[in-house]
């Protein structure tokens, strides 16, 4: 069996506690063979009947990144209308993409209907497909992160509009939009929970017994 030493241990730990959801980025470009060498995370990652469901779409033309965008403002102009007060303000002052400034930002997709995996553990789960790019995602997330790069998970985007404008297959499901390059400043506490937004559980959540 593998080992690994207290060492690598303390260092793993400290690698997930300062893995941050990144906003702000410097205008520096990212060396492409550094980001070849993270994505290749997405080859050692886990997937439900060896699916590999992912597929990773670069925006890199001008265009599809301005339509990007404009989807992030549409969507995020109506979550700032649910809210109201004190909250709407809070909300509105957040920073909640770096697509303006992130040098490299790529579209993950899941492969709804892949023949790869032959069916294995997806019969009653099908949404099992999307969990596995979730996972290797993770993987690809940390990986940056030892190499010093942020990343940004954007989640306020109308995902079929995201696919049409992208000119993507219809059975490709939205999972991520990352934002990734060198970020601005590093810090161990969430930004949400630096503004009062939310914050994180002091301790493990109860676990339940059956």
């Amino acid at each position: 069996m593998r080992t690994f030493s207290q060492d690598f241990q303390t260092e793993l730990y400290n690698l997930m506690k300062w893995r941050r959801d990144v906003r702000h980025f410097k205008p520096d470009p990212v060396d492409p063979e550094l980001l070849r060498k993270c994505l290749d995370a997405f080859q050692m990652a886990p997937s439900v009947g060896l699916s590999e469901p992912w597929r990773i779409v670069t925006v890199n033309s001008p265009l599809a990144r301005q339509k990007s965008l404009d989807n992030f403002k549409a969507a995020n102009a109506d979550a700032l209308a649910s809210y109201e007060g004190k909250r709407a303000t809070t909300y509105a002052a957040l920073k909640l993409s770096g697509m303006s400034d992130a040098p490299v930002q790529l579209a993950v997709f899941c492969a709804e209907d892949t023949a790869k995996g032959r069916g294995i553990g997806v019969q009653t789960m099908p949404e099992m497909r999307r969990y596995s790019v979730v996972s290797a995602i993770m993987s690809f997330w940390l990986a940056a992160r030892a190499h010093g790069l942020g990343l940004g998970w954007v989640s306020i985007i109308d995902p079929v509009q995201l696919r049409t404008d992208l000119d993507l297959p219809d059975n490709w499901s939205l999972v991520a939009y990352l934002c990734i390059g060198w970020p601005k400043e590093e810090t161990e506490t969430p930004e949400l929970e630096t503004v009062g937004w939310e914050m994180r559980n002091a301790q493990l959540t109860t676990l339940i017994e059956r």
